[in-house]
Formats: C-alpha cells, structure tokens, sequence
C-alpha cells in the first residue's frame, strides 16, 4: 500500500508526522516558496491536470489517496475524489471544522469575493486574509485602500488600483494582529472561513478592536468520506 497524502493545511503536517515510517508521499501543490519540509517523503508542484494526476498515481503504485489540502482548494478536492472513484482508490478527505462567532464578533457571510464590494464602503480600509491565488476577484473594491498579506514577496504590481501587498510569515499572535491592524487603521477584515486555531488570531484581534468581518462563506462538499480530526484521518490510514 502507498498512500498519496495531499498536504496544504496545517494538521497535514500532523498527520505525515503520525504516519512518518510508512508507505507515504507527500505532495505540495507549490503555492508556498520554500515550503517546511515534512517527515516524509516529498514532492512540490501541480499534476499537470488530471491526465498528470493519473498518470503520478499509476507511476507512483498509489493505492489511496488522504486529501488534506486546503478547506477552499474546491478544483483539486473535487478532481481528486471523481479520479480516485473512477480507478477505485480509496480517498478521504480531512477537513477542519469552520469557524463560528463569539459574542462580540461582527461577521457577515458573503457567497464569493466578488459579494464583497456590496458591504464595504468607499474609502475605506480593507485588510483582505484570503491570500494571493484570489486576489483578483476583489477588482471591484476599487475606491478603497485594500491590503493584501501574503507569505513570499510579491512577483508581480498589484492587480488593480488603490491597493498594496504586505509579506509576512505566520504564525501571528493576537497581539501582532491587533498592533498590526491599529497600524494600518483597518476599517474592514475579509476571511475565508478556512477554520483552525493558528489563523483565528486575526479574527479575535477584530472582535477586539470592533472590526467588522466578510466572511467568504465555504464552498460546498461532494458525497465522498470526510472526516474532521486528525485522529480520524490517521486511523483511516492505518486502517487500509
């Protein structure tokens, strides 16, 4: 048995840590330069679709497939679990639990990026935690000073007018995010709902400074097995 682990979240490093010694590649679509290396071995980059992703299964003897990409990675997540279906592969995906408001939080769920605009007003400052890969689908929020961090330095002008790039690497702690956004005078916090531990300091930093939130809501899931916990996905490894 070889099992193919699609990592991209946090607890896929837990689980390549719980599964280190066995039969296991790890793969990394690439959107991270220099990515940590984990317990097992690894490859970095995209498929080349899913005639590539086929053929790595059939070249690489993958017998299952354990996807822990990211909760929002709806393409790789779907194409994986048709490709593993069609060849009869066992696949699960792990994926974390969403958020939920605490007293005190000031979210409103948006369907898309593209909702955003509806809600923020002009002139004011937007600080978007959603990362690079979608960036462009926040076009129309042009009339307000949007801020967009991301982890490796930017290779290319930002994508349209009255906005900024800001680098920096996690984890941040409440702390950074409330200095961090008093710095910048944010008006407005744009999230996906990706869920996890490590990335709610910047929403507990909101609740505390009463900065409202745009929640992009999560895409939907198809009927294939998905569990919640790392524990879960580990004994469903351990158990093929």
């Amino acid at each position: 048995m070889t099992l193919l682990l699609l990592a991209g979240s946090g607890e896929a490093r837990q689980i390549a840590a719980g599964l280190a010694g066995g039969d296991v590649i790890a793969s990394l679509a690439g959107a991270t330069r220099a990515p940590a290396d984990l317990p097992v071995p690894m490859r970095v980059g995209g498929f080349g679709g899913e005639a590539g992703f086929r053929a790595f299964l059939a070249e690489a003897g993958i017998t299952a497939v354990l996807d822990a990409t990211h909760p929002y990675a709806r393409q790789i997540t779907a194409r994986t679990a048709g490709v593993c279906a069609a060849l009869g592969l066992p696949y699960l995906q792990y994926l974390r639990p969403p958020w939920h408001p605490e007293p005190g939080d000031r979210w409103t769920e948006i369907a898309s990026e593209d909702d955003a605009a509806a809600h923020i007003p002009l002139g004011a400052t937007v600080f978007l935690g959603t990362g690079r890969q979608t960036l462009s689908r926040f076009a129309n929020l042009v009339g307000r000073h949007v801020i967009c961090r991301q982890i490796d330095p930017p290779d290319t002008p930002f994508p349209f007018a009255g906005g900024e790039y800001l680098v920096g690497r996690p984890p941040f702690s409440v702390a950074d995010e409330v200095a961090l956004f008093s710095r910048l005078k944010v008006d407005w916090l744009v999230v996906k709902n990706a869920g996890g531990a490590a990335s709610r300091t910047k929403l507990t930093a909101a609740r505390q400074l009463d900065i409202p939130v745009l929640m992009i809501a999560r895409p939907s899931q198809g009927d294939w097995q998905i569990v919640d916990s790392v524990p879960a996905a580990l004994e469903w490894a351990r158990s093929l």
